[in-house]
């Protein structure tokens, strides 16, 4: 039954990364040098649940790929959510809950803009694109996911339970 949950929980948000990088791709919001991704508050969901962190990856990817990504986003854009993921998991029982975004913010303003860079050939300097896909992330992750983290708190014996291991 705890696999079964697990896979569950991965698989649920994992859709829902994609579904909401798709509503802001057709927004105009998910790429750019200031990219503001619903799906970025998802982010916050391993200091819940550790399915939460192949359910990001997995949604990530998948959500590059549909979006006619180039490879090199593609995978360094799904590993720099896998590595905020990990992070926030690995904060989760030492740091108090607001502190969660603070690993998906600083993987993606560290990765993000070397892809924008070299990938897209975005002109601007390094330092500017950390600047704008830090401010983006600040936005998705840090304002977005830290208020659902506030919400998920009074949910969270009942909705991730059950699921570590």
């Amino acid at each position: 039954m705890k696999e079964v949950k697990f896979i569950t929980q991965a698989a649920a948000i994992a859709a829902l990364y994609v579904v909401l990088t798709l509503l802001a791709n057709a927004l105009g919001l998910a790429s750019g040098t200031i990219q503001v991704r619903f799906s970025e508050a998802l982010t916050i969901l391993p200091f819940f649940t550790s399915a939460a962190v192949p359910g990001l990856f997995i949604g990530c990817l998948l959500a590059n790929i549909m979006g006619q990504c180039v490879i090199w986003d593609i995978i360094f854009g799904s590993i720099a959510t896998l590595l905020g993921a990990l992070g926030t998991y690995a904060i989760r029982k030492k740091l108090p809950d607001w502190c969660a975004a603070i690993p998906p913010i600083l993987a993606n303003t560290l990765i993000i803009p070397f892809i924008l860079a070299y990938a897209y050939e975005v002109p601007d300097s390094i330092p500017f694109l950390m600047l704008t896909v830090g401010a983006g992330e600040v936005i998705s992750c840090g304002i977005l996911g830290t208020m659902l983290l506030k919400v998920l708190e009074k949910y969270k014996t009942v909705l991730f339970t059950n699921t570590e291991y």
